[in-house]
């Protein structure tokens, strides 16, 4: 949806694939042409190479744009679509393959005199080899998965227990979800912030950044809330860290728009982490504060258009915010929730910006991932954001699926939040999810109450119908003829 969008502004005739489960979505319905890719399964549709390429050769296209997850940073896809004489939309397969070997890449980093984390030199296939680089480091240490990102792949480990566990967990996700399951070792560091660079480059060695976001909300280190700039820089920590995304997107002849990810740690030291080499989910944040559709500069930088801007021309205003609206139940150990939306309401007014594919009568598939719609907001700067925030999620109304919007709504009132004190284990540091339950009990009971009250009232006003009084049983109004009474 937000590609097309862009390229309807262009003037760019759109081809959509889709899988039997979706083809009810949006995104069908929005392209010029829409093509079934295969069934729901997504070995068999979206995750196939050979078949998306040939269907983009096949409807004619000149250019394919991979999105934000599944293949968007598959270098065989890149390298694919070149020999068919499609132009790839991001990084050419060359850097993909570098960017998406976490080993090579800081390897890399480490020869431009970026600073990287303690261990990560070695891939390992088998829990033995990992186990030895833990007793080298020292625990705790974090296992990583050595291609692909995201956030997955990721277990801690504090002992030879917890590492055999974590290691067996994360290579067998990512063997399903990559068919690669080779994992790497480095140290631990805590507390750290999580602090990502939005660049752009023509791949003629022209590279500028947008500014950095902060994403250290998160949940097993999947991300939960975005924002710009990150309330916890110092200007100089700024500029020494978006210079560092600079010198590494050049060092690894980056093309097109991409993501440059660090830990810092309680001292402003940075760590380089990982290229996200796409297209982020998160980008909604940067191109508010930046005034710059950056789908758009994907596009042109692909035509050979290069970029406009020198880094001069850039000019952060305000701050923004970004919470992404899933389809699980927090109060269920964050179960998926598929379905029906039976009633969908979005929020409005200043500043709010709502990225979604959903709409009232939409099936939630079960197949894919559970993100249903990205609620951004822009402010004067982050605390009039996160008012606006909460407003906004106030508004915000989906029924027929459970949604993280209560959890985003609490993490956005806690007191430490709104003092601006984060870092990637606010989650479990706070007990975020035992204070969300307990409010979430405490207002079924004030609900029962109001209910009971509202029986009593009932009751000692005689109120009727049919004859037939209304009956209070366990705390609830329950009329004797139900039929007249469903309200109730």
């Amino acid at each position: 949806m937000r590609i097309i969008r862009t390229c309807k502004l262009l003037g760019v005739k759109t081809v959509a694939v889709y899988s039997d489960v979706d083809a009810g979505a949006l995104h069908v319905k929005l392209a010029d042409r829409a093509i079934r890719i295969g069934p729901a399964d997504p070995g068999a549709s979206y995750l196939n190479i050979d078949k998306l390429v040939q269907t983009a050769v096949d409807a004619g296209v000149d250019a394919l744009h991979p999105g934000y997850g599944f293949v968007s940073e598959n270098w065989n896809l890149a390298e694919t679509c070149r020999q068919a004489g499609i132009k790839f939309i991001g990084p050419k397969p060359r850097t993909l393959v570098i960017a998406g070997n976490k080993v090579d890449c800081k390897r890399i980093a480490r020869k431009a005199g970026i600073p990287v984390i303690e261990g990560g030199g070695t891939v390992f296939y088998t829990p033995e080899g990992a186990m030895e680089a833990a007793h080298e480091l020292g625990y705790p240490v974090l296992l990583k998965a050595a291609f692909g990102g995201g956030g997955r792949g990721i277990r801690e480990a504090s002992n030879d227990k917890q590492l055999l566990e974590g290691f067996r967990l994360a290579s067998s996700e990512m063997k399903r979800s990559l068919g690669k399951s080779g994992l790497f070792v480095e140290k631990l560091v805590r507390p750290a912030r999580h602090i990502e660079v939005q660049i752009m480059s023509d791949g003629h060695g022209k590279v500028i950044h947008l500014g950095e976001r902060e994403c250290s909300i998160q949940r097993r280190h999947q991300k939960l809330l975005e924002m710009t700039p990150s309330p916890g820089l110092k200007p100089e920590s700024r500029d020494r860290v978006t210079q560092y995304a600079v010198s590494l997107a050049k060092a690894l002849e980056y093309e097109n728009v991409g993501t440059i990810e660090f830990l810092m740690d309680s001292d402003q030291n940075f760590f380089f982490i990982e290229v996200n080499s796409r297209l982020q989910v998160e980008h909604p944040v940067t191109e508010v504060v930046a005034g710059i559709d950056l789908v758009k500069e994907q596009l042109e930088i692909a035509a050979g258009e290069g970029i406009d801007y020198a880094q001069d021309d850039i000019h952060l205003k305000g701050a923004a915010m970004q919470c992404r609206i899933n389809a699980e139940d927090p109060s269920a150990g964050f179960a998926p929730s598929s379905g029906t939306i039976t009633r969908l309401f979005f929020p409005g007014g200043a500043g709010v910006r709502i990225d979604t594919a959903v709409y009232p009568g939409y099936s939630v598939p079960e197949y894919y991932d559970s993100l249903l719609a990205k609620l951004i907001v822009a402010g004067k700067d982050l605390e009039d954001a996160r008012l606006r925030m909460i407003l906004a999620l106030e508004e915000f109304e989906i029924e027929g699926v459970k949604t993280t919007i209560p959890l985003q709504e609490y993490i956005l009132r806690h007191e430490r939040f709104s003092s601006w004190n984060l870092d990637v284990s606010f989650m479990s540091k706070h007990r975020i999810m035992e204070g969300l339950s307990q409010k979430l009990a405490t207002e079924r009971e004030e609900q029962l109450r109001e209910g009971a009250a509202i029986a009593a009232a009932l009751l000692e006003s005689g109120w009727t119908r049919s004859g037939r009084a209304i009956e209070v049983r366990n705390g609830r109004a329950v009329p004797q003829e139900a039929r007249y009474y469903d309200q109730v």
